[in-house]
Parts: structure tokens; sequence; C-alpha cells
């Protein structure tokens, strides 16, 4: 009998793609009227104002270009992951990461698992304050080795980063891109309900550190508990470019300078889009600059010195060993693209709000809860679900004697969590396919943390209907 073998991540794509495309021949077509918010920045739904209009039903060409038009969307974030990854390769080049890694892992000995709760944290600070999500992508490559060398495997450098910035997402608390534009389509001030978001964040980032160390803990004791296994040899050679002899690479002058730029360029990306308002054309320009920067540095020493050539040729090498996860950037994209497409986008959402009209503050928060959660898969943006959801939905919190704050909350939560494992979401997509690990692994990985967190958040949401 043949094994079965779950399907890669581009074929759990296009089977979406053709599912939503066979919904628009049955849903009806429908449409809120829009006009622009001044707050939000963007057109917004009007409450009250949907109405059906022509049905528009994808059919086998329109599933047959949805990725390719993903792809238009998306091309700031592909071409980032591939500048990106000629960045990484450039570095990786020189010595120095590796270097770096030797030393750190020589500094933790016996300690490592004391990286796991610090970085989980460390993300989680990008994730609760700018909703730290494509800009992750860059940071897998980097921590995956350290991971590895310390015992661990790849699946639990995703899990640091991935559940650290997502629960960090989850538990927003001023991030710009979701609280702040949820709470000013909510027509309320991002500060209300502050205290209830930063209890989320606090219990639900406990929940995810303990759940990774405790996998991690298993994996270190014994190898083959690790849920890939079998990819462990492949995933070493993979990652680690250690010499024969195992010796790591000597920390010297030159590729201790390099290291410093390597975490510059990291802390300026997250200041530029922090506080001057950068996205993927400008964090793109900075780590190609740096690429430039890290080869004329390492010029001064033997070791890392890289003709013009050899550094043009790595950098091309970087890019294409990530060009699959920029391919399924795209076609995530194309999900969406089908969707409005065929216009029933809007026509769930109107669903959605006749199904929480009428409720006590119990059952209103919770199904908004629900509902926020299932409209999270067909627009993983926070920022689109904010715009598209919270006019409408956050003026029915009053009927039900329920805080408009606590709508926010639930919407931020629910996108949130279901971008802990969408495998519409690019981020999930694009960071699984750097750590090589099987979206089937991932969701059996990860898919208890979920009830756990959902647990959380649902005995939050409904404490604060219930008290406010």
């Amino acid at each position: 009998m043949t094994k079965f073998k779950f399907p890669t991540a581009f074929t759990i794509l296009f089977v979406l793609i053709a599912v939503v495309a066979a919904l628009t021949w049955i849903v009806p077509a429908g449409e809120y009227a829009r006009e622009m918010s001044e707050e939000m920045g963007r057109m917004a739904p009007v409450p009250g104002s949907y109405s059906g209009v022509e049905a528009n039903p994808q059919g086998i060409v329109d599933v047959i270009l949805a990725p390719f038009q993903g792809f238009y969307a998306a091309i700031d974030v592909s071409l980032f992951v591939l500048i990106i990854g000629g960045f990484l390769m450039v570095v990786t080049k020189t010595g120095a990461i590796d270097a770096g890694i030797g030393g750190l892992l020589a500094k933790l000995k016996g300690r490592e698992q004391w990286m796991i709760p610090i970085m989980m944290i460390a993300f989680a600070a990008g994730g609760t304050s700018y909703g730290m999500a494509e800009e992750s992508l860059a940071f897998y490559a980097l921590l995956i080795p350290v991971f590895i060398r310390a015992g661990y495997d790849s699946l639990t450098a995703v899990a640091v980063i991935m559940l650290g910035a997502g629960i960090g997402t989850l538990g927003s608390t001023f991030n710009p891109f979701a609280t702040v534009i949820a709470s000013d389509g909510a027509g309320i001030p991002f500060t209300d309900g502050l205290m209830l978001r930063a209890a989320i964040l606090g219990t639900s980032l406990l929940a995810g550190i303990i759940f990774v160390m405790r996998y991690a803990a298993k994996v270190k004791a014994d190898p083959s508990a690790s849920l890939i296994a079998s990819r462990t040899e492949e995933n070493r050679a993979h990652f680690l470019s250690d010499s024969e002899d195992g010796a790591m690479p000597e920390l010297t002058g030159v590729r201790k300078l390099i290291l410093v730029l390597f975490g510059l360029s990291f802390a300026i990306m997250i200041y530029g889009v922090v506080s001057l308002g950068w996205w993927m054309d400008e964090m793109s320009g900075l780590f190609l600059v740096m690429s430039i920067v890290v080869w004329f540095v390492g010029k001064f020493a033997e070791e890392t010195r890289m003709d013009e050539g050899t550094f043009v040729e790595t950098f091309v090498d970087g890019a294409r060993d990530l060009l699959g996860v920029a391919l399924i950037i795209g076609v995530a994209r194309g999900v969406v693209v089908i969707m409005d497409a065929g216009k029933i986008t809007d026509t769930i959402l109107f669903s959605a709000e006749g199904m929480i009209s009428g409720l006590s503050e119990f059952m209103f928060i919770n199904v908004m809860f629900g509902i926020q959660f299932l409209m999270s898969f067909l627009v993983p943006s926070s920022s689109g679900l904010a715009a598209l959801s919270m006019p409408v939905m956050a003026p029915l919190a009053d009927f039900a004697g329920v805080g408009r704050e606590l709508v926010v909350t639930a919407y931020q939560s629910a996108n949130g969590l279901v971008n802990l494992f969408n495998p519409t979401f690019a981020v999930v997509m694009g960071g699984l396919a750097i750590g090589r690990v099987p979206y089937d692994r991932w969701l059996r990985f990860v898919g208890p943390l979920v009830l756990i967190l959902a647990v959380i958040i649902a005995v939050f949401l409904s404490a604060g209907a219930m008290l406010g």
C-alpha cells in the first residue's frame, strides 16, 4: 500500500483557489458602498449599505491567472524575500554567521534552552508594537542554524519566530496596522481596552513559551521525537556549513565587525518600520545596500575577501535559494484575488452581520470572535480585515450592550490566532518553506497550542463582556 503523502504548500494553495472560485458560483454577489475614511486612510464600507450586485463567477481561466495576479499584488514582499536571501548568503559566505554561532553556543553551553523565552519575548515585542509579520522572514535563516547546532530541530526555530511574533500580534497593544486602524474604524481611541489586550498578550505568550520549551526539551533529549525527524540529516546539511572535521570558523575582528553590521541592518529595519513608515521598498533597499557594505568590509581580511564576480554570484545564489518562498507568497495572495473578483467578500461580511444581531453580551462577543476567526482565513491581512469589518461590526456592539473596544480585541485576537497556521497567510507558508517544515507537520505541532490560546482569548473576552 502506498503511504499517503501530504501535498505541498503549492498544491494546498491551488486547491484553495479552486474552492473559492467554486464558491463564487454559489454565494450571491454583493457589495457595501464605500467612502474614504480620513482616520483609516483608505476606503471603508458604509454600515447598512449592502446591496446585491451582478455576479462575477470565476472560471477556469480565472483560477489559472489568480496566482499571477496574486504575485503582482505581492511583488513587493516577494522581492524583499529575494533580497534578504542575497544578503544572508553574502554574510554567510564570509563565515561570520558560523563563527558567531560558535561563540554563542560556547557561552550558552548547558543553558541553550534560555534562547527560547528570550527570543520569543523579543519577537512578541515586535508583534505587539507594529505587527511584525513579513519582516520576520529575514530572521529564519539566521536563527535556524543556531537552534540546530544547539541540539534542536528547525521546527523549534520556526516556532520561536512564528509563534513569538504571531502571539505578539495576537495581543497587539498599540500596533498601528491592527489596533489603531481597527479602533479608528470602530470610532474609539486605541487606548480603550489596552489592559485587556495586555493581559491576553502576557498569558498567551507564557503559554506559548512553555509549549515550545517542552517540545524543544523532548527533541534535545531524543532527536527521534522531532516531528520532522526524517529530515534531520537533510536539514543539517542544508543549514550548516561546518568543515569536515566539525571545526567552526574563527571569530576574527573583521567577522565581528560583519556581525555588528548584520545586527545593525535589522535594528535599522525595525526603526524604519516603526518610526519612519518604511515598508517593503525601503527595507529591500536597506538590505541591498548592507550587502554591498558587508562585501566591502570583508575585503580587509583574507578569510572574508570576495572579488566583485564572486560577490554578485553569491548574492544571486542566495536569492535563488528563496525563489520558492517568493512564489508561495504570490500564490497565497491568489485566494484573496479570486474572492474579491467574484464579489463575495462583502456578502460573507453581510451574513456575519446578520448572525450577531440581538445576542446577549456573552454570546455576542464569542460569536464575534468566531466570525472574525473565519473571516481571517479569507482576509489574512490585519489592516485589510480591520478596514473591511470594523465599520460594520463595531456599531453592533452598542445594541448588545458591549463596549466597542471588545470588538476590536476580538478581531485582532482572532486574526492573530488564525495567522499562526493560516495557509493563505504568506508569512506562514514562507516561514515554513525557509525552515523546511512541511505544513502538515506544523499543523500537528501548533494545533494543541491554538486550542489553548483560543480558550485563553475566549475567557478574557467573556470576562470583559460580562464585567463591562
